[in-house]
């Protein structure tokens, strides 16, 4: 099967979204993340346009990115000019990368309105500045922007502005879907006339506009691109460019072209989260392949059936892309999704215990928990439903009070009274509202007998009202995430008041990294 070469954009593109910026050690990291994935090609920026980008290229030339090729991206050159008197065309040689691209016009109505020029001067324009970057040994390609837009408006332009830059030299020329607004057949059908004309080979580049970014680029690809261009998560402009964490598994898993070899393909999941965790966003937990939710079960019928063959519900090994199956327990769900969950915490349980425990998780959401958001609270529960478990502490009382004082300004202080290994413990903490305050006192209360609560930390507290209707008495559900030695979890709690339900999910939070963190101490 043909080899279709991965082009990443995500430094350059990626970086248009309007809620990312990167620092230069963040555009260095994710580079060589990406390398060692197994891309071809990455595009570090473009250094003509921001010392930023200038700086990256020139720490990156320090980097070993294996056979990972870096692109320095920018503009043919400008019209009536030289190439050597041209600033951008002279960063991008500055850049010492092994690639250039360049975008150039493919359009008649973008030459006419947005470089104001002929479309003679165009072509020349796209000519020289391939003609130049060879010169120079790079390798070159060439980006033709809104190529798709121009090819149904005037076929002939658009085909000439590709062959000038094959002429001059081009190594890829790629069809760019600049605006996002074409469908798949139009796509397909433009690539498979182009390839009748053109014998460079061609990528394409897609935005995601019309949600159709990924099957754009799948479609290309079956009209006969190679290179396929896009970002990690779809980050890009506007809604975004084409998602590689898609693009990739449905070449090499459905599509059968090799892209990466199998053990790479295993560390997509984690490298398409590591990217966004450098980016700063939240990952999309039903993102395809590699989100959370990909291969989670919630239905209790097929739970049941996942439990006798894994491909009833799921259309791959969830492995071959780092990612795993999991059981969503919930009000829909079986005593299998029960089952499921257990097992994979070690715990077998039989009929009879399983649907005690699922008329207990039913109960419970019927007063306003919920399981799906949090799965330390759920592993909890089948926990403490076997015969040997005991808790590591016990919840005797607690006072919490807020008040104003014009000499200090808003206070709250809270007072617990827990049983810890036997002993009897009463403390009091100050924080900055009620549920700090209840937080600090209860981690007083707990550290001298479990000091590795040190290392947790509380990084997301949510709070819904579930029943708005009923005003200052309506139903409160509070989420909390805790942090610590590289896990990451969230409890529920559920109440009228908010501070009874904030406590459940504390305590919830800390029982459950006793549990996790020092294994058998909740037994002890």
């Amino acid at each position: 099967m043909t080899q279709v070469f991965l082009y990443d954009t995500t430094l350059r593109d990626g970086t248009q979204r309007e809620d990312i910026s990167l620092s230069v050690d963040d555009k260095l990291a994710i580079a060589q993340r990406l390398a060692a994935f197994g891309f071809h090609y990455i595009e570090g920026g473009w250094p003509g346009s921001n010392p930023k980008d200038q700086e990256f290229f020139a720490r990156a030339a320090k980097l070993d990115l294996g056979a990972t090729k870096l692109a320095a991206f920018g503009r043919t050159r400008q019209k009536l000019k030289t190439c050597e008197m041209d600033a951008n065309l002279q960063a991008l040689l500055d850049a010492q990368t092994p690639v250039v691209t360049m975008v150039g016009k493919s359009s008649q109505y973008h030459v006419n309105l947005v470089l104001a020029t002929t479309l003679e001067e165009n072509l020349a324009m796209i000519r020289d500045s391939v003609s130049y970057m060879k010169s120079h040994g790079r390798e070159v390609v060439f980006d033709a922007e809104h190529f798709f837009d121009g090819f149904i408006a005037n076929r002939d332009y658009a085909l000439a502005t590709l062959r000038a830059a094959a002429d001059a030299g081009a190594d890829w020329l790629v069809l760019c879907e600049t605006n996002g607004g074409k469908l798949p057949w139009e796509v397909e059908e433009v690539v498979r006339e182009v390839k009748q004309h053109i014998r460079t080979p061609l990528g394409i580049h897609c935005h995601n506009d019309t949600g159709c970014g990924i099957s754009n680029t799948l479609s290309a690809v079956r009209g006969g691109c190679t290179q396929v261009q896009g970002t990690i998560n779809g980050y890009g402009e506007r809604v975004g460019n084409a998602n590689l964490t898609t693009i990739i598994p449905n070449l090499q898993l459905k599509m059968n072209h090799p892209v990466v070899s199998p053990e790479q393909l295993r560390d997509l999941t984690s490298m398409a989260h590591y990217v966004a965790e450098v980016v700063n966003l939240k990952h999309y937990a039903h993102a395809p392949y590699i989100g959370h939710s990909a291969f989670a079960h919630k239905g209790g019928i097929h739970v049941a059936a996942i439990m006798k063959a894994n491909d009833t519900y799921q259309h791959i090994d969830p492995a071959l892309v780092g990612n795993e199956m999991r059981s969503v327990v919930s009000e829909l769900s079986g005593r299998g999704n029960i089952q499921f969950r257990a097992k994979a915490l070690g715990i077998d349980l039989d009929n009879d215990a399983a649907q005690r425990v699922l008329n207990h998780v039913k109960h419970l959401e019927h007063e306003g928990f919920t399981f799906e958001a949090a799965e330390a609270s759920m592993d909890l529960i089948l926990h403490r439903s076997q015969d040997g478990y005991v808790q590591p502490f016990e919840l005797i009382d607690y006072f919490v009070v807020t008040e104003r004082r014009q000499s200090r300004g808003l206070l709250s202080e809270a007072t617990v009274k827990v049983k810890v290994a036997g002993e009897v413990k009463f403390m009091a903490a100050e924080g900055n509202g009620p549920v700090n305050a209840l937080s600090g006192a209860l981690r007083n209360a707990l550290s001298s007998a479990y000091p590795r609560l040190s290392g947790v930390r509380l990084i997301d507290y949510k709070v819904r009202i579930l029943d708005s209707g009923n005003g200052t008495s309506a139903q409160i559900r509070v989420l909390i995430t805790f942090q610590g030695e590289g896990r990451v979890w969230t409890t529920v709690g559920a109440s009228t008041n908010i501070i009874d339900a904030s406590w459940r999910a504390l305590s919830d939070s800390l029982e459950y990294a006793l549990v996790k963190l020092d294994g058998a101490a909740a037994t002890a």
